[in-house]
């Protein structure tokens, strides 16, 4: 599990700084805004992003916080605050930080490509190397158990829809990053979610990995049925405002933003118009320049792809 700061960039399953994609997508969104990107890596690699549990890679939730603010503490251009940038599964471990970091420099904007944030109704298909076996075996041995939760980083955001007795009582890190626990709702955790200038959820329209893939804006399957997807509006999350995203959006500090591509495949064109805004000093335009929480191409962004001005793509994550 990586982190860039520019803010923190903390990047999905597989991910490693070194990748070629990572690598490629933190320099252009550097030399774009201006703002100097840091890689910081927790675990070993592709092979931990996937059997180390969330729970050890967020070291029991409160450490990893530690981990990260102690590395912020030592950039001296963050210590009045910085942006996080996550990446798929890397999206929770960046909320995380937000939510249950204590003491440390505040996190002004958070960007989230293609975040399970809602849970995951399966293992995605990930092809038939070496890692993909031994988690397709881990999960058939029963999501919620202690050895799969202890083994399987993905287990602790599968959220069975038929099965939520068992997900609330089993699932050891989504139940608590959403305040989902009946008689454990953590205020803090929502009044940090919610001090957030700006939350930018970004949904890849050909997802195939995440499913469904409107769990990146907090859309998900209702209890007990598989029929069909709820809109984020529409869930107790949101209505009942557990972790302050109603909040959030009422103030108008929440963009939807729906972009072409499958599972973080994205265009330079969408870099530069959904996330580049929120990694630059001044603010004060991003109302202006979004002025609907669910976000449209820009009659600029229309002219360029007219005229064939836009196409190039980064690809932001690796064949498991």
């Amino acid at each position: 599990m990586v982190a860039l700061i520019f803010g923190v960039f903390v990047a999905g399953i597989s991910d490693k700084c070194s990748s070629k994609g990572v690598t490629r997508f933190t320099e252009l969104l550097s030399n774009w805004s201006g703002a100097q990107g840091y890689c910081i890596e927790i675990g070993d690699g592709a092979w931990d992003s996937w059997f180390m549990p969330f729970l050890k890679q967020f070291g029991l939730f409160f450490s990893v916080s530690t981990f990260f603010n102690s590395q912020v503490k030592k950039i001296s251009e963050l210590r009045e605050g910085y942006n996080i940038v996550g990446l798929s599964q890397g999206s929770l471990v960046g909320r995380g930080v937000v939510e249950f970091c204590d003491g440390g420099p505040p996190v002004k904007n958070f960007i989230s490509l293609a975040g399970p944030h809602a849970g995951e109704a399966s293992i995605p298909f990930c092809g038939s190397t070496l890692l993909c076996i031994l988690a397709d075996k881990l999960v058939k041995l029963e999501v919620y158990s202690d050895y799969v939760q202890e083994h399987l980083a993905p287990a602790g955001y599968i959220k069975i829809p038929t099965d939520i007795k068992a997900y609330l009582k089993g699932c050891r890190f989504l139940p608590k990053l959403n305040n989902e626990l009946v008689n454990h709702k953590n205020t803090t955790y929502k009044e940090r979610f919610a001090s957030l200038q700006n939350v930018v959820l970004i949904m890849f329209e050909q997802d195939t990995v995440l499913i469904p893939k409107e769990t990146s804006w907090f859309g998900y399957y209702p209890d007990g049925s598989w029929s069909t997807v709820l809109p984020p509006k529409e869930t107790k999350l949101y209505t009942e405002d557990w972790i302050g995203l109603k909040t959030l959006d009422e103030a108008g500090k929440v963009k939807f933003v729906n972009v072409s591509g499958n599972h973080l495949d994205i265009s330079l064109d969408d870099m530069e118009t959904y996330i580049v805004p929120y990694l630059e000093d001044d603010t004060s335009t991003h109302q202006t320049l979004m002025e609907s929480s669910h976000i449209q191409p820009s009659s600029v962004r229309n002219f360029k792809k007219l005229f064939g001005l836009t196409g190039e793509r980064v690809r932001l994550h690796t064949s498991y």
